[in-house]
């Protein structure tokens, strides 16, 4: 009998499946439906950083930008060193209206990478 998570009878191999699946829903516009698989992926793998980053941008995609926001600050806390996590969240600070958060975030992303758009968005010459 396969190993089961929880009462759902969601396989770990399923949620694997969820996740590709959620990859494709952003991938054609439809974050709130990657949103609701990526729910369950992370109720039963909270510690998947890949999910939580995923969802994070789905969040954004959707413009629900608060929990963007907070989704990629677990990102960080996991990993201080991912580069896309911290372009996002310094994107999702301007969303907000706070552009002295996005600018420290975005310059730690072209700090971490020397990618030309983050290198654009930290604006090292103001």
């Amino acid at each position: 009998m396969p190993d089961t998570s929880g009462s759902t009878g969601r396989t770990p191999e399923t949620h694997v499946i969820d996740f590709r699946a959620a990859e494709q829903l952003l991938a054609a516009r439809d974050p709130r439906g990657a949103v609701k698989l990526l729910d369950g992926v992370i109720a039963a793998h909270p510690e998947n950083t890949a999910a939580r980053l995923l969802r994070a941008r789905a969040f954004f995609a959707a413009a629900q930008l608060r929990p963007a926001e907070l989704e990629f600050t677990i990102v960080l806390e996991r990993e201080p060193d991912n580069a896309f996590a911290h372009f996002a969240l310094g994107r999702t600070y301007e969303r907000q209206g706070h552009p002295d958060r996005a600018k420290r975030h975005f310059r730690l992303a072209a700090a971490l990478d020397p990618n030309p758009e983050y290198l654009q968005r930290a604006r090292f010459d103001t």
